[in-house]
């Protein structure tokens, strides 16, 4: 049994603002016609999302940086803004630096796919060049280079180039842009976890409501077809069909839909005192995972899905009966249908037949993945607000007792003493994942005076620890957690030359020069992707080949982390979370989609004055040897395809593979993405929704498409990563990933768990001015928050393992933060500063478990560990103010006996987010 809070039910959210981007659809108010008028009739012109017009101008986007944007950022920055507006109905402003921003989206987004298309291009080029010297198309080598080089340039016209493509194109400059654009500045991140991935963000957001870290938080999730890619690998799983059928019997898929949404979520206690007008109250919440090994697959548990409504419920002491209306996720495959109407007939027994309406959204937008708890969640909620039923189209057959389905909307009666009318939403991932809330409405008259909730995932009271009770990593060329601390000892870092098979310098390497194309830097720390699955896994070897790189490391890690536990530990068992920072769209998904997307280069080739002198036969035969020679990624084929490729899916894999019921979700904040997964499963951990949860982050930036992007923006050292050294020029990629294994104090104590160290607080915050400089305020708010949960002062901390990318101004901005915090008289000695970044380089996403993983050894062996690379240490960084040292030699870490050493982690991203963690010894019991 997991530990219970004290008190049974947790305070009501409050939807205080919807937003809905839809084709055809904008505004709550146009939602709730398009879901309760009749349809458009058959052969209508199709609206889509490209249709809805925004004006970038409005959110103070710099010119230089507006090319490099993803649609969907667009997209989601005015559904951000409409959802405010909408809000507007109490006369209090948002507690800017209490107000969260999370984004869901799923399947890589435009600018990605062309950039990752612009960059493999090149290769093209260089293909045609050499099929350009054959005898039957002239032979010429100076026409063969001409074209060549014109094809690039059409490429980077045709496409689009900017130096801040890298910046641009992430998913988490998403909510960065948001958070800047309104001047939010609380926590900041990006989620996926395929058509899971906004209930996760629900849940996360309303962790951090209950928890007191936030005042309230800005959801947005959105799904465009970017691309035929996704289309085609959920094609090859045998899930799209050619209309939507939610309830059909004998249906085979699901049509894929377009949509943008946003719902402002405040406790209820906050919305009543601000005067807010409440859609509905979210009540309960409860995600769970069916870990199954092989191809992901919607489950079709009717206990499991039972078992999932039923926690909802009693998260919030709702009996079935007091539910009169289900949303229902209705994928229209067959066997899924069956599952979620047993499960909910088990459920939801009512008074009699015909007694609970149910319906879907899906029957209007059709699936629109990552936005489908979100979709799903508004309607519910405009159904309580407005007090009617919504209709749907025609079931076939009906669903049974006690459900039924509506032609059209109806009154929403409740018998006197009933109490308030409540709807449930249900949902599922193909991943794996069940999903359900529950909703009930508000009656602004019956609301008393606003007050605390005995509950209130506040931040001054230090909470539970979270105890670490497993480890694993593998950074460059060391294959394990050990021979990483074993690398920090040597003091000699581990980057250097990149091999030809990740880096072909006669494409991508031009040193001495910034270009949109190529790289002035060849140095990185590599890891080497394992060739099998880790022992005791049984994985076809078609599926481990198809897994991306980040997967199959990851994977790899997790069982290392396994292993480590040794075979007396106790089996994981009940509910949990995985949940890993990665890029959201991962490299094989982008090669893939590139390979989809070949005809736009070909088009491209048809256009060059080089290549005018060639008929169109002549034209055609040279694109087919091109084509042959150019080995273009493989297009979807198999069920299998689309999980090698979806970033949540590195979590999805190691929940399946180990059979856990743990929920996976892939987590993007930018370089801090590892301390956000963290900040997440400590949510989770914190508001008794799981029970453990393994969280860290994986990236594989030593590539030619991450070196050439932040090369043209000078990101990269012409040299080596040197944090805090006075030659500091930028910083070098690295591969890497560390996970852990976590869980609260007091049940790792009664499971006999080694401890291997205390996580005791964790901070975030966005600075919310420039989404490329960094900004001390910002760093200061995550430090002093996390201090406000750790029951220590900065004093009482021996050790900082700092983010240090290695800029000069990033170091300054950086060491002037900690100065702000960390600077006391009472300091017995200086703090020791360092980052593991100065050994195996910017690992990126991974880059704050790397650094967790170093602070942790230290914690264990007792050891200052040293930093490579430094040869003369800054002196503008004025470390004396703290006072501080950044050592070149490990040393002794003292400390009075029965006094734990502690730690502090910082990690920062692109955008202006920040986290910082405190971690401490773990001085009684089994290390």
């Amino acid at each position: 049994m997991r530990s219970q809070p004290d008190t049974p039910l947790a305070e009501p959210v409050a939807i205080v603002g919807i937003a809905a981007l839809y084709p055809g659809v904008r505004g709550a108010d146009a939602f709730w016609r398009h879901l309760t008028e009749p349809p458009p009739p058959p052969g209508a012109a199709a609206p889509s999302l490209a249709d809805v017009e925004v004006d970038v101008a409005q959110f103070g986007i710099p010119p230089a940086q507006a090319g490099a944007l993803t649609r969907m950022q667009l997209l989601m920055l005015e559904a951000a803004r409409e959802c405010l507006e909408d809000a507007k109905a109490g006369d209090r402003a948002l507690q800017a630096e209490r107000t969260d921003v999370v984004a869901g989206v799923c399947a890589g987004l435009d600018r990605q796919y062309a950039n990752a298309l612009r960059v493999e291009g090149s290769r093209y080029a260089r293909e045609l060049e050499r099929a350009l010297t054959a005898p039957e198309f002239g032979g010429s080598a100076r026409t063969a280079a001409q074209a060549a080089d014109e094809l690039r340039t059409a490429l980077v016209r045709r496409l689009g180039a900017s130096p801040h493509d890298r910046v641009g194109e992430m998913a988490s400059t998403i909510p960065a842009r948001i958070a800047s654009a309104f001047k939010l500045r609380g926590r900041t991140l990006a989620l996926e976890s395929a058509d899971a991935t906004s209930f996760l963000a629900l849940a996360h957001a309303l962790d951090n409501l209950r928890g007191g870290l936030s005042e309230a938080v800005l959801v947005v999730a959105g799904q465009r077809e970017e691309g035929p890619f996704l289309r085609a690998a959920l094609a090859a799983k045998g899930l799209v069909a050619d209309r939507a059928r939610p309830f059909a019997a004998d249906g085979g898929g699901f049509v894929l839909g377009e949509g943008v949404g946003a719902l402002l979520l405040k406790r209820l206690s906050s919305a009543v005192r601000d005067g807010d007008r409440v859609y509905a109250t979210v009540r309960g919440c409860a995600v769970r995972h069916e870990g199954r090994p092989g191809v992901f697959r919607y489950s079709t548990s009717v206990e499991r899905r039972a078992v999932t409504a039923r926690a909802a419920l009693d998260a919030c002491g709702a009996q079935p009966s007091s539910v009169g209306y289900v949303e229902c996720g209705g994928s229209g495959v067959a066997h899924e249908t069956r599952a979620e109407l047993g499960a909910l007939k088990t459920v939801y027994a009512g008074d009699g037949p015909g007694s609970v309406v149910v319906g879907s959204v899906r029957d209007r937008l059709g699936h629109t993945f990552a936005n489908a708890g979100l979709a799903s969640v508004t309607k519910a909620a405009l159904a309580l607000y407005h007090r009617r039923l919504p209709g749907g189209l025609p079931a076939a057959p009906e669903p049974g007792p006690p459900f039924r389905t509506l032609p059209e909307p109806r009154k929403w009666h409740q018998e006197a003493g009933a109490g308030p009318r409540r709807a449930a939403v249900s949902g599922a991932s193909l991943t794996g994942t069940l999903c359900h809330l529950v909703l009930e409405e508000h009656d602004p008259d019956a609301a008393g005076p606003a007050a605390e909730h005995p509950r209130t995932a506040r931040a001054s009271v230090a909470p539970e620890p979270i105890a670490v009770v497993g480890y694993g990593g593998r950074f460059g060329d060391a294959p394990d957690a050990d021979a990483f601390w074993a690398a920090m000892l040597t003091g000699e870092d581990r980057i250097g030359p990149l091999p030809e098979s990740l880096l072909d310098r006669e494409l991508y390497y031009e040193p001495g020069r910034l270009s949109l194309t190529r790289s002035y830097t060849d140095q990185g720390s590599p890891v080497e992707v394992p060739a099998a699955p880790p022992e005791g896994l049984r994985i076809p070897p078609r599926r481990w080949a198809v897994m991306d790189a980040a997967q199959r490391v990851a994977l790899s890690v997790a069982g290392e982390l396994m292993a480590r536990r040794g075979p007396g530990a106790a089996a994981l068992r009940g509910p949990g979370l995985v949940a890993t920072g990665t890029n959201l769209s991962l490299s094989r998904e982008r090669r893939a989609a590139a390979g989809l997307a070949l005809g736009e280069v070909e088009a491209a080739v048809g256009g060059l004055a080089a290549l005018g002198r060639l008929d169109a036969t002549e034209t055609a035969t040279l694109l087919d040897l091109v084509r042959e020679r150019y080995a273009a990624g493989p297009a979807p084929r198999a069920p299998e395809d689309l999980d090698g490729s979806l970033a949540g899916g590195v979590a999805a894999v190691i929940a399946g593979e180990y059979g856990l019921d743990a929920v996976p979700l892939g987590v993007e904040a930018a370089c801090a993405s590892s301390l956000a997964a963290l900040d997440v499963a400590v949510g989770r951990l914190r508001s008794g929704s799981v029970d453990y949860a393994l969280a860290g982050g994986v990236e594989l930036p030593c590539n030619a498409r991450d070196m050439v992007l932040c090369s043209a923006l000078g990101l990269l050292s012409h040299g080596r990563i040197t944090p805090f050294d006075s030659a500091a020029d930028g910083f070098t990629p690295g591969d890497g990933c560390a996970l852990f294994l976590l869980k609260r104090y007091a049940d790792a104590r009664r499971d006999g768990d080694a401890i291997h160290g205390l996580l005791c607080g964790i901070g975030a915050s966005n600075d919310a001015k420039s989404l490329i400089a960094p900004d001390a305020d910002g760093q200061v708010r995550a430090m002093r928050q996390a201090f406000g949960q750790a029951g220590f002062d900065p004093a009482d901390v021996g050790y900082l393992e700092a983010h240090g990318t290695g800029t000069r101004v990033g170091d300054r901005v950086e060491i002037a933060a900690v100065s702000r915090v960390y600077a006391s008289p009472h300091r017995r000695r200086p703090l020791e500063i360092g980052s593991a970044k100065s050994f195996f380089g910017h690992t990126f996403a991974a880059a704050g478990a790397a650094g967790l993983l170093r602070a942790l050894h230290a914690l264990r062996a007792g050891v200052l560990p040293a930093n490579a690379g430094l040869t003369t240490v800054n002196p503008e960084l004025d470390l004396d103010r703290v006072p501080a040292r950044v050592s070149t030699a490990t040393g002794p870490w003292e400390s009075a006996p029965g006094r734990p050493r502690r730690a502090g982690v910082s990690s920062f991203g692109t955008g202006g987010i920040n986290y910082h963690v405190l971690i401490e010894e773990h001085l009684d019991g089994p290390r």
